[in-house]
């Protein structure tokens, strides 16, 4: 089970952070293969833990090297991003390399962030989406980036935890409307973001 909150003493000297970087990098990167899952030809989602958020800080402090200062501001952005044992959290990133393309299926998405969900085994968790900026400007254009927060009952989050459990996340946007089941491998690594009561 990971740790389910990050705190001004878990990072790392940025000195020290060099000299692990390297095999951290490594680690997450391996991580983050169960912790990933597409959505369609353009969505992916990204199931985020203690691990892969205390990389990502380490790795905005190594780029920004903003101090002292910066370390409290990327905490309290990307703490909440930590599940708490209650709920998964998911970075969605609608992922178009092509410019123009891209300009014109973000402007078609508008509330896609309010579209998405999980269902276990026929039982449905809508997402939350995070109310830190709002993703969709008035004109109807989404972000590529978006927040989420998936919020289990107890009895949700035991179907989870069966081996072999049936997991569907699904996006229902009127221009964007497709689903994945969970493979085996990454419904295990998220059951384990699960308290088991």
């Amino acid at each position: 089970m990971s740790k389910r909150e990050i705190t001004r003493d878990d990072i790392m000297p940025l000195d020290d952070y060099e000299k692990v970087r390297d095999q951290r990098r490594a680690a997450v990167t391996a991580l983050k293969r169960n912790r990933r899952l597409s959505v369609g030809p353009d969505v992916t989602f990204y199931f985020e833990n203690f691990d892969t958020m205390w990389h990502q800080i380490h790795e905005m402090l190594r780029i920004e090297k903003g101090g002292e200062a910066q370390i409290e501001d990327e905490l309290s952005a990307y703490a909440p991003l930590i599940p708490d044992g209650s709920n998964l959290v998911a970075t969605m990133m609608i992922e178009i390399e092509e410019p123009v393309r891209r300009s014109r299926v973000l402007a078609e998405l508008g509330g896609i962030e309010e579209a998405v969900t999980l269902t276990i085994d026929g039982d449905t968790i809508a997402a939350v989406p995070e109310e830190d900026v709002e993703r969709t400007t008035e004109a109807g254009k989404t972000s590529s980036v978006h927040f989420l927060k998936f919020p289990f009952a107890p009895q949700q989050r035991q179907a989870l935890k069966q081996p072999g459990t049936r997991a569907v996340l699904s996006v229902t946007h009127a221009k964007y409307d497709h689903m994945a089941a969970l493979p085996e491998a990454v419904r295990a690594a998220l059951a384990a973001d699960l308290d088991d009561r």
